[in-house]
């Protein structure tokens, strides 16, 4: 039997349970009421966990189920074959236990597998290619993963995220979802927003869950009433917690030249470029102790932590004045949040226009394309050793493109990003530069 023929066989047989309960529970919703069919769909659901818990599958020897797991995650690499992989996840507790054992982050794999890699840093060997359709009648845009080098000449890829602008008064903000038609703030799926300030030369990017980095979380502000108690997860804290600023610099002579922009990353610590560097946090991110199935529920708004000061100017201006200082001692920047910036463009005589080196990854020339890399310098001692089989040293880690956007077509553009950012930072990044920006060009 092949393995894809067990996946298909386990993700039927649970599936036909699956249904069974559901239409149990509908019938005790009809014949017994709301407060009756409550209860009903406890029990159901608790003999239905036992059936799976005691059924053949989920009493397989764990190292054939190692076995099983392993060779199909190696097998399955790429979407959408790698759906078979989550399934396995879905089955009971024993598999998922087993997948976390077996499925590694995408900053050591550069694959995304369950929603939650969604949030966790990219590759350190390579960028994660990605791509961004906007619907400018909708005001929506959808981030999605690439799934061949020709994945953007027919608009084929693994949808990943999606985003709806909505302009207020006083700001514009756009709401972030893992459902690719269902965006809002009352959704199940939303997994946090971007707001910017009046002109739209600041932006700041809020997550549901808790920044693991910054050491002063604001307190709690009023639970919104919008929103019902039972859409929220009681293991992970939830909220809209403020975890990077992005400001544009103001052109006020007018001069000739690109964007300018600065991105303080609030959950990254500066020494997370630094070689043995790392993103703290990422254990809690897996949720070890808890079901994997919590990983593809997104955490529900319930509180408000917005404040209106956090897009002085004086504080974006001191903190970035100290990441790219020489006169802080090192020990100090290490505790700082990472800063990017954006890679200056050269002017090009012959073809009277700003560029970058964007691999063939973007064919249009565009305002809104950009670079970006580490605004701090690197370490004094840091000389990077000789790349593998050859004699040029290796590009240390704060030279690289960190995360590259550009525009290939009329409504599309490539995203590409790698380690430290997460898909949802690089995604929100990316969507502060669809903001006209009269004042910055």
């Amino acid at each position: 039997m092949s393995f894809r023929s067990i996946v298909r066989d386990v993700r039927d047989g649970f599936g036909s349970l699956s249904r069974r309960g559901f239409d149990v529970r509908l019938s005790g919703h009809h014949n017994r009421g709301k407060s009756q069919g409550s209860v009903n769909d406890l029990s159901d659901n608790n003999q239905l966990s036992l059936v799976i818990q005691n059924s053949r599958w989920a009493n397989l020897p764990p190292e054939l189920l190692f076995d099983v797991i392993k060779r199909l995650e190696e097998s399955e690499s790429t979407w959408p074959a790698r759906k078979h992989v989550v399934a396995c996840a879905a089955v009971c507790r024993s598999w998922r236990n087993m997948c976390k054992e077996i499925v590694r982050t995408p900053e050591s794999c550069g694959k995304l597998t369950f929603p939650v890699s969604l949030k966790q840093p990219g590759s350190r060997d390579g960028t994660i290619q990605c791509f961004i359709k906007r619907d400018k009648s909708n005001l929506t845009y959808h981030l999605y993963l690439c799934l061949s080098p020709a994945a953007l000449l027919v608009e084929n890829g693994k949808f990943l995220l999606s985003a709806k602008r909505t302009r207020r008064t006083t700001c514009t903000e756009y709401v972030i979802s893992m459902h690719p038609d269902n965006i809002s703030r009352s959704s199940s799926t939303y997994i946090g927003k971007l707001r910017s300030n009046f002109l739209g030369t600041k932006f700041i990017i809020y997550d549901t869950q808790p920044p693991h980095f910054s050491a002063h979380i604001p307190p709690p502000g009023r639970s919104s009433r919008r929103f019902h108690s039972k859409k929220v997860s009681p293991k992970v804290p939830s909220g809209s917690y403020n975890i990077a600023h992005i400001t544009y610099e103001l052109n006020v002579l007018g001069t000739r030249g690109p964007r300018r922009m600065h991105c303080i990353m609030q959950s990254i610590p500066a020494s997370s470029i630094d070689p043995g560097g790392s993103v703290p946090g990422q254990a809690e991110l897996l949720l070890p102790s808890h079901s994997l199935e919590d990983s593809f529920r997104s955490i529900s708004f319930s509180k408000s932590l917005d404040r209106s000061t956090e897009f002085s100017s004086s504080r974006f201006s001191e903190i970035i004045g100290a990441a790219t200082s020489s006169d802080v001692p090192e020990s100090e920047k290490s505790k700082m949040p990472l800063v990017l910036k954006n890679k200056v463009p050269r002017w090009h005589e012959q073809l009277q226009c700003w560029c970058l080196n964007f691999r063939g990854r973007v064919t249009i020339a565009s305002v809104k394309n950009f670079q970006l890399i580490a605004a701090q310098p690197p370490p004094a001692a840091a000389a990077a050793p000789p790349a593998a089989g050859t004699s040029q040293p290796a590009q240390p880690e704060h030279d690289k493109v960190i995360l590259q956007f550009g525009k290939v077509g009329k409504d599309m553009f490539t995203m590409d990003y790698r380690y430290p950012l997460s898909a949802f930072q690089a995604f929100a990044i990316c969507l502060s530069s669809f903001d006209t920006k009269l004042a910055c060009e």
